[in-house]
């Protein structure tokens, strides 16, 4: 391990990790960066890791932050777990990309438009619900057939 002093320098790559952080459609870019940034402690880490705990829509993410800024002795809340909806009107928008499909298509084919047109979403709910997401995605697909319906 590298001496105590240069844990409060910046990481040589800290441009790359900055931007890893801000990937919206990448949540596992940003726990990855989480991670890396979480080995050094200075202002400018401890700044992106506040913001992640405090807004990154991905609570593994949040969770993460949190626990390399509580290992850096700061003091800051712990994140949420309860969040009632991670993207507002997530249930009109899968209609919307619904509607947009063939009336024939298949939640694959559903699954793949999202992700193209709405990767951040897609990014999001994967990295939150992690091994349910199929199992949410098709519920809320199936949802969402039935509400356009009426």
């Amino acid at each position: 391990m590298e001496n105590e002093e240069s844990r409060y320098e910046l990481p040589e790559n800290y441009e790359e990790l900055k931007k890893a952080a801000n990937r919206t459609a990448d949540w596992k870019a940003r726990l990855a960066a989480v991670e890396e940034l979480g080995q050094w402690k200075n202002k400018q880490t401890i700044d992106i890791l506040t913001r992640l705990v405090t807004s990154d829509p991905v609570y593994t993410v949040q969770e993460a932050a949190y626990l390399k800024l509580k290992a850096f002795g700061e003091e800051i809340a712990a994140p949420s777990k309860n969040k009632p909806e991670l993207v507002k009107g997530v249930s009109k928008i899968v209609l919307r990309i619904k509607k947009s499909l063939p009336k024939d298509h298949t939640y694959e084919e559903f699954k793949e438009k999202l992700k193209k047109m709405r990767v951040d979403i897609y990014d999001i709910y994967e990295g939150e619900k992690g091994a349910d997401f199929d199992k949410w995605l098709q519920k809320t697909w199936e949802d969402a057939s039935a509400t356009g319906r009426k």
